[in-house]
């Protein structure tokens, strides 16, 4: 007789059909769907400009979490933008770059006094 440990991952009470014979690979399954959660709420709290439904949200976001190595490769050398009011005039106003820049005041730089 052999014995055989399965080990399932449980989501709201609700048992899932993936069915795993190693414990790590249960786990890092139970982390990808923690990460897609995440990513679809991070989704539908975004101010996107086009409207998803909850069953496209929640593909995207599985999709994302089963390739997070690939998807932090790519957004690895991505900076945030500063939330300057020139920042959030460019990304508001059907403005032009070169027409923003223009109505821009830039500070004079400081410089070290003379003793």
């Amino acid at each position: 007789m052999a014995v055989i440990t399965k080990f399932f991952v449980v989501r709201d009470g609700v048992e899932l059909d993936k069915v795993f014979t190693v414990k790590k690979d249960a786990e890092t399954y139970d982390k990808m769907l923690d990460a897609a959660e995440q990513l679809a709420e991070f989704i539908k709290k975004g101010e996107l400009e086009c409207k998803l439904d909850d069953e496209s949200i929640n593909a995207i976001s599985v999709f994302l979490a089963k390739n997070g190595p690939e998807v932090t490769k790519i957004l690895r050398t991505v900076r945030p933008l500063s939330k300057t009011p020139a920042n959030e005039e460019i990304t508001k106003s059907k403005e032009t770059p070169k027409e923003i820049g223009s109505k821009k005041e830039i500070p004079k730089q400081r410089g070290k006094k003379d003793k």
